[in-house]
């Protein structure tokens, strides 16, 4: 079976839609490790060249979400990186390579404002995320970030090219 085409849509993160998912995947959060994501997000970081956010369509109903701000974490040799933040496919529509559709597309956009590389960070109680991300070239990279000193986190990277 194909997978659907996800329609990309960058919007404000205040943008209603956008809102939404964000709240379905703190929900989600707090279900896997007792409590939502609590890392600092300043919606400014992404607008314009700093960073930016994106709803991702189906039949014009928002499924997906993934951004990405600027940062500087050095990876890879630079600290021309963002970090990819938000990534989020709602449980009805998962397992049919939105996912992977929107890191393709986090990636693009990124590599477009010249960032060399990509990092992130994810929890082991994600263990579809780990996967999507190994299967798509991301590597362990040093901690960083709000929860760097936590055994359940887990950071990665990639090179864009």
């Amino acid at each position: 079976m194909p997978e659907p085409a996800l329609v990309v849509r960058r919007v404000p993160i205040t943008d209603p839609d956008a809102l939404a998912l964000i709240d379905a995947v703190q929900a989600e959060y707090a279900e896997r490790y007792g409590s939502g994501d609590e890392s600092p997000i300043v919606p400014e970081a992404f607008e314009g060249h700093g960073g930016a956010f994106f709803v991702g369509y189906l039949a014009e109903r928002p499924v997906a979400t993934g951004a990405w701000r600027r940062g500087s974490v050095e990876a890879f040799g630079t600290t021309r990186t963002a970090e990819i933040k938000r990534m989020y496919v709602a449980p009805g529509h998962r397992g049919s390579g939105l996912a992977r559709q929107m890191l393709t597309h986090l990636e693009a956009t990124a590599a477009a404002a010249g960032v060399e590389a990509l990092v992130l960070e994810t929890g082991t109680k994600q263990p579809e995320a780990i996967a999507l991300y190994t299967s798509s070239g991301y590597t362990p990279v040093p901690a960083f970030g709000h929860y760097h000193w936590s055994p359940l986190s887990r950071c990665f990277g990639k090179r864009l090219s």
